[in-house]
Formats: structure tokens, sequence, C-alpha cells
């Protein structure tokens, strides 16, 4: 047989995919992989009921239907400040993942340097690397998970082409401050960088903080590639829905991406998904009480057992220190395994998410409703017996 791709070899599976595995085979409670057990708006359930049986059920136009691309730039154009046109600056996509994925395809030649910060998503490496690009790492320093900008621009003087940017991010449940996007941006405009960005928490965002979109920034728009997704802000992960929004000299290299790559999205979901892109704003402040709700329980629920963590400013993620219920020489992708097993309660070790050598950091997520939260919480009281 001759030699396969070289790439696998320099990244792991998804240890976040794992763990949801490890929970169904031990009936635990899966706080590791990010979907809610609750359901999505009334709105969609009722527009997709409707369009099961009147279509469309066949093709799409490849770049997205017209009314769902309209929609995503109505929205857009209120975020940005500025008129998104839905026929040359939208793309509809299978997730942010595909978003990221063609964007990536689109901008990289092999060999280029992509910044990203650490923690990060793990899909983030892995797709830099299917580019036969370099990725680079600055380090969001915990507890707080601030970043230095002198570190920031030596990644960028030694050569980047693009950084990165999970906004809120995921796992730190960081929400980027403007002084903080604006360094970011100022960096990226004086390095001549693209900025690619990854908003799919962008409604869940908490309390003294602020969602700041890098498109909307002065100079910016013409190097910043948004990718999103419908999946967090209406509970509809298994839809599989994205968007990716760009000036048009880079989104017709991304179109090029997606029209091989994909062909087209699910054409009936499409159709119901624009009911809930055309949702009143009540519903925005209802969804971020919702989450500020399960926050809250949860955050409270650590401080009672006496966890170490770092309440997120956004997301619906907690990461957790947990080295003090570890036994030594355990390795965290151990401990969450064994965790799965004698809690059960399934969370992801931190070696997914961190550049840096971690131990004990785990990330779980509260997107679940309260008997969920209470019972994990209530398994969770048993941590010390980890040590036995």
């Amino acid at each position: 047989m001759q030699q396969m791709s070289t790439r696998n070899p320099k990244f792991n599976s998804s240890l976040i995919r794992m763990m949801t595995r490890v929970a169904l085979e031990n009936d635990a409670i899966n706080l590791a992989q990010g979907f809610p057990d609750f359901d999505p708006p009334k709105q969609l359930l009722d527009r997709l009921a409707q369009v099961s049986y009147n279509g469309p059920h066949q093709y799409p136009i490849t770049f997205g239907a017209v009314n769902y691309r309209r929609a995503v730039a109505a929205k857009c154009s209120e975020h940005f400040g500025r008129t998104v046109d839905p026929d040359t600056e939208v793309l509809a996509t299978i997730g942010s993942t595909e978003a990221m994925v063609d964007t990536l395809f689109a901008l990289t030649n092999p060999g280029d340097r992509v910044v990203m910060f650490s923690p990060f998503f793990e899909n983030y490496k892995a797709q830099t690397i299917f580019c036969d690009c370099e990725p680079v790492f600055v380090p969001l320093i915990p507890p707080t998970y601030r970043f230095d900008a002198n570190v920031l621009e030596e990644e960028f003087k030694k050569g980047a082409k693009a950084i990165i940017l999970c906004n809120p991010a995921n796992p730190s449940g960081r929400v980027f401050t403007l002084e903080e996007m604006t360094v970011i941006a100022d960096l990226c405009k004086k390095y001549d960088v693209f900025c690619i960005t990854d908003e799919v928490y962008e409604y869940i965002v908490y309390e003294g903080h602020k969602m700041v979109y890098m498109a909307s920034l002065p100079g910016m728009w013409e190097r910043t590639i948004s990718c999103n997704s419908l999946s967090k802000t209406y509970s509809i992960t298994g839809w599989r829905l994205g968007y990716v929004t760009a000036c048009k000299q880079i989104m017709d290299r991304i179109k090029q991406y997606h029209d091989f790559n994909t062909v087209g999205n699910p054409a009936p979901l499409m159709e119901a998904a624009v009911t809930g892109l055309t949702l009143p704003d009540s519903y925005y402040e209802e969804f971020t009480a919702h989450y500020t709700h399960m926050k809250d329980l949860f955050c409270n629920g650590f401080r009672s057992i006496g966890i170490p963590f770092t309440e997120p400013e956004g997301t619906y993620f907690v990461l957790a220190d947990m080295s003090p219920f570890m036994k030594k020489d355990q390795t965290d992708e151990e401990f969450c395994v064994a965790m799965a097993k004698k809690l059960g309660v399934a969370v992801v070790p931190g070696s997914s998410f961190f550049n840096e050598p971690v131990h004990g950091i785990v990330r779980l997520h509260f997107a679940k409703v309260d008997d969920t939260l209470n019972e994990a919480l209530n398994r969770l009281q048993n941590i010390r017996k980890m040590l036995d």
C-alpha cells in the first residue's frame, strides 16, 4: 500500500467527540460536546413542519437560498454598521466549520503561518493543517485569559497570513473588549494580515460585557472574514446551517471552494431557518436571559462544591481546574474518562484546547435544562471520590 497523507499525524482525533462516545457508553451526563437538551424556538419547528410537506426539497442555489442570504445580510448589516450585499458578500455553509475550512483554503498557501489564541477550539488547528499551513499559538493567560499584545505582535512580525479569532471565545469564555479588538485590528492592518472570526456565540454575552464585531472596526471590512452559525442561537446544532460574510474580492475565492466541497446546504432547513433569522429583538433578550440563568445556576453550584473555575464572560463553557482531584501522574484524558465512569459526568480534557502544557483543566458546558444541570452538580458533589 502506498503511503497515505502525512498530515494526519500532525493532529489528533477530536477529544470532544470522543468524550460524547464515552458519555453514551457510561450513561453519563454529556457536558462535553456543546449542544443543548432543549428545543429550538417553536416558530422554527412550526415552519419546518410546513416545509416538510411543501418544500423546497431539491438542490438549492449553491451559494444559499436567496431568502436565507437576504436574512443573513440584513442581520450582518445591522451588526457591522454597513450594508452587506446578499448576492456578493454572503455564502451559506454547512455550519461555521465549513465556513472556516473554505476560508482557509481560499486565503492561504502551503507553509503560511496562521495565528490563533490558546486555548483554542480544537478544529482550528486541524483545519490549518488541512491546508498545509503552520498553526501559531499566542497564549491567553489563565485565570483571566488576557493576551499580551507584545507577544501577539512578535508572531505577526515573524510573518502571518491570518489570525483566527473566536469571539466570544470557546473554550475560555472571554469576550474581547473594544480595546483588545482594536489592538488586534491595528496589528492586522500594520502587518497586512487577514482576520478570520468565529462569532457563533455572539448572543451569549453576559452583563458587563459587549460583543464587538471585527468587521465593524475602521479599515477591517476589507480584511475580515466572519464565520458564523445558527446552531447556538436557535438550538439547532444538528441542522448544520452556517454562513460566511466577506467583501466580494475575498468571497469570490471562498465560493469556489464551497461549490466543489459541499454543493449546497439542505434546502428545507434553510427555508425554515429564515423564520429564526427574522425573529424580533425580544427573542434575543429572552435567549440571553436564559443563558444567564443557566450560567448562574452552574457557577454557583461549582462555588458550593469547591471546584476552582473561571466564570465565563460569554459562551456556555466553563474552564475548571480539576487538578486537586486527580491522582498523581494521571493524564487529563485518563481523568475525564474515569470521571464519566465513576461520577457519570462527561467533560473535555484541557489538552484538547491548549498548546501549552496544562494539567487538570477541563471544559464543561451548561446549555442544559435545570434538571440536567442540578443532577450534574449533584453527581459532582462526589468529585473527591476521584482520588480513591
